[in-house]
């Protein structure tokens, strides 16, 4: 079967064919489709039988942990989050190549070179590598599902856990795909024999890491042989380019029709050192790196190579050491000349992002800003969501942006510092995400700082998934010991103007840990859901006439 498919749509449809139990993730770009795709079916599907669990996570950590949870039953699991959730999922995603795997268990981390929606560019293969798991790279969506079908196999082979690293294009393009139309049916329980590995005491993870460091002969061997990395020697071997993942559509765009170079491909990890090996053998003195993302493979390359052979790549400037790569860029770095092209001004007028109209958190901002500006230096630190925006005009409202949940902690460490006032502004799903445990710290050292928790009861920076917190900001915040009285919630509106500032300057006065809640419903998810019950209610209107007609 033949579907168009984005790459994260070919990742999803492969994890399906392959027997996947259950997918955990936290939303965030450029990864949140895969887990919706999942979703959408198990909607559309309504079979009992073999269901997916496909609920969004707290945040990533949880969401690794609960497909270990499932791999240690045998079941098949996909962990999906962006770059920086690898970050927050880093403890329990290391220790997984420690405790190994039972069932399969694929994690797909979707890093986002230039910053498209993200606070850096990171390179993932990082914590591959660490970590010491295989690591999966597709050029293609083809690749990705192929590739993703693949990694399940290799993880229950080895009982490892395998990385599956794509970049914004990879995930946001796409590309027809064929498909099986034999999926297999997902695992039985099966328990592992030996729990051991999975207590990670010192006496046991010990000899879990010697087991793990022996594997790696084994992992490499793979790589060398995989179908997904080979060589190609070149009419003039002297020259040789090294494309890993979707860097190679890049080379090939350009470079199609040459023989020159020598050519290898790698798109599975560890680096096939064999492979570049034999590269030099056969006379390389000059080798050219592109990799989408971070110099992880040309700082490799560097301690392979003997010191005669020139590595080029990202280190050198042959190729821009920030952002993606692009024809253009990988033109230049081959000698060849650049094309007649168009810079993206002349064509597209640049818009930036802005909270849309009627949005709740604006008021928020207005209240806010007209509050905070009675005080001499007022401090706000920021979070990450939509109203990260805040910091743009025409509110230009926050003083700091760092992480998920940082604004809390941060605004707390101010207030240590004697910054007063201290401002803490985060939305409701970033608050369960990660900010429950600042404000904790908060109540401990009875700091003196404001918390607004834009509570807009959904996630909805990412496409209005669920929010985590709904119906509970309120109990949360008084069961971590905020004094009830100073957990105060009201509706962000023009109208409500006048009282959210008095209550604003009614905690700020307030020497402790005070928590406001502007709570209306994010304008688009209320849209969508305006959409959803008039389309229920003309399906019951449709439904009650035909029963009367009978």
């Amino acid at each position: 079967m033949r579907k168009l498919l984005l790459g994260d749509e070919a990742i999803a449809q492969a994890a399906i064919d392959s027997g996947l139990s259950g997918v955990y993730a936290y939303p965030g770009t450029p990864s949140t489709e895969i887990t919706e795709f999942i979703q959408l079916r198990e909607e559309k599907r309504g079979d009992a039988d073999n269901k997916i669990f496909c609920r969004w996570a707290t945040n990533e950590k949880t969401a690794m942990e609960g497909a270990l949870g499932m791999s240690y039953m045998g079941k098949r699991a996909l962990v999906c989050m962006k770059h920086v959730g690898m970050n927050v999922a880093a403890d329990p995603f290391v220790n997984s190549a420690m405790t190994g795997v039972n069932g399969g268990l694929v994690v797909v981390a979707a890093d986002d070179p230039s910053m498209h929606s993200s606070q850096n560019e990171q390179d993932s293969r990082f914590y591959g590598k660490f970590a010491m798991m295989p690591i999966f790279e597709p050029s293609s969506q083809q690749e990705a599902y192929e590739m993703t079908r693949a990694a399940f196999e290799l993880s229950e082979a080895v009982k490892l856990p395998v990385l599956m690293r794509v970049t914004t294009r990879m995930a946001h393009s796409r590309a027809v795909v064929e498909i099986t139309e034999n999926p297999r049916k997902q695992n039985e329980i099966n328990r592992p024999e030996d729990v051991r590995t999975w207590i990670l005491l010192p006496a046991f993870a010990k000899k879990r890491y010697v087991k793990l460091l022996e594997q790696q002969d084994d992992l490499m061997k793979a790589a060398v042989e995989s179908k997904y990395n080979w060589y190609v020697k070149g009419t003039n071997p002297e020259r040789g380019v090294i494309c890993t993942g979707i860097a190679y559509n890049y080379y090939m765009e350009n470079a199609a029709d040459s023989k020159e170079r020598s050519v290898l491909k790698v798109s599975q990890y560890p680096l096939p050192v064999a492979l570049i090996e034999q590269m030099v053998a056969d006379g390389a003195k000059e080798i050219l790196v592109m990799e989408e993302g971070q110099p992880v493979v040309e700082e490799m390359v560097r301690a392979i190579v003997p010191s005669t052979v020139e590595v080029k790549g990202r280190l050198t400037g042959d190729l821009p050491r920030v952002g993606e790569l692009n024809p253009d860029s990988v033109r230049k770095a081959l000698g060849m000349a650049a094309l007649e092209n168009l810079n993206a001004d002349d064509i597209v007028v640049a818009r930036p992002p802005a909270l849309c109209q009627g949005c709740g958190h604006r008021d928020m901002y207005k209240a806010l800003n007209e509050v905070a500006a009675e005080y001499e230096n007022p401090r706000i630190f920021g979070d990450i969501g939509c109203y990260t925006l805040g910091a743009l005009p025409p509110f230009q409202a926050l003083h700091a942006c760092v992480e998920m949940g940082a604004s809390i902690t941060m605004a707390k460490g101010a207030a240590d510092a004697g910054q007063f006032p201290a401002f803490a502004v985060i939305g409701d799903s970033t608050f369960t995400h990660s900010g429950m445990t600042g404000l904790l710290d908060c109540i401990n050292s009875r700091a003196n700082v404001v918390i607004v928790i834009s509570d807009n009861l959904t996630t909805g920076m990412t496409g209005g998934q669920d929010s985590a917190g709904t119906g509970k900001i309120e109990d949360i915040c008084r069961g971590l010991g905020v004094e009830p009285d100073h957990v105060r919630v009201v509706v962000p509106l023009p109208k409500n103007m006048e009282e959210i500032k008095r209550i604003l300057r009614e905690e700020i006065e307030y020497n402790g840990v005070s928590v406001v809640i502007p709570r209306r419903e994010c304008i688009q998810t209320a849209k969508r859901h305006a959409k959803a019950r008039a389309a229920a209610a003309a399906a019951a209107a449709a439904a009650a006439a035909a029963a009367n007609k009978e």
